[in-house]
């Protein structure tokens, strides 16, 4: 399965936020969208999941065998950077509520405390209000949504930036786990994120993606590449 992207632009006003993002990304890969505060990463994945229409180009999933059909927002899983979480229910309420409605598209037997069990979220906090929920606490209720829905496309908007290093290190290892089955994109303006994380690494600059040779990785090279295509970034979201 892969993700192509052809000519995606999107302007605000006089300003060129996407000029021309073409790329396509594949499944079983973790990749690191790349990009300095403001070069339009969130405005990229606002456009892919119709939070934003955009100007031109398009987005198609294609699969072996099939015909490459538009991406639509039922196939995509949207971590936010910050959480969109209904805070007057419980934990357990929420992703009750969350399996209920996905029913049918979810593995037969599993039960709601064993997908909090998946990311360590302890008995006692899971019913709690969400609204008394940390916000390492809150973003791990949001990727339960897309383990829970399992969509083919997982966007992920700076969600480790806040967490501490323990929050941090076991959602790296859950996306680990899960990218198989998935096509996840991980945006960051945090080049050690992405190499710690990420199979490849994509930069967006002055509107267009680039893909950095991952053999560079760890490499003086590749931190030059990085700094080259960055430095002169001057674009807002």
């Amino acid at each position: 399965m892969e993700l192509k992207l052809t000519g995606i632009r999107k302007s605000y006003g006089s300003k060129e936020v996407l000029k021309d993002c073409s790329f396509t990304f594949e499944k079983g890969k973790i990749y690191g969208l790349l990009g300095r505060n403001g070069a339009g990463k969130t405005t990229l994945f606002n456009c892919l999941t119709d939070e934003v229409q955009a100007d031109g180009g398009e987005a198609v999933i294609a699969e072996e065998g099939k015909d490459s059909r538009p991406l639509s927002p039922e196939q995509i899983g949207y971590v936010f950077s910050i959480p969109v979480l209904p805070d007057f229910l419980t934990g357990y309420e929420f992703i009750k509520f969350y399996m209920d409605i996905h029913e049918g598209e979810i593995p037969r037997g599993k039960t709601v405390d064993e997908y909090f069990d998946m990311v360590k979220i302890e008995p006692e906090d899971r019913h709690r209000l969400i609204k008394g929920y940390s916000h390492g606490m809150k973003n791990k209720v949001q990727m339960l949504c897309f383990i829970i829905a399992r969509p083919p496309v997982i966007l992920l908007d700076e969600p480790l930036t806040s967490f501490d290093v323990v929050v941090a290190l076991e959602i790296k290892q859950l996306l680990r786990e899960i990218k198989n089955d998935h096509i996840i994109i991980f945006s960051t303006h945090i080049l050690q994120l992405a190499t710690d994380l990420c199979d490849e690494i994509v930069a967006l600059s002055d509107g267009r993606l680039q893909q950095i040779d991952h053999h560079m990785l760890g490499s003086a090279d590749f931190e030059n590449r990085i700094i080259e295509l960055l430095k002169d970034e001057e674009g807002h979201d």
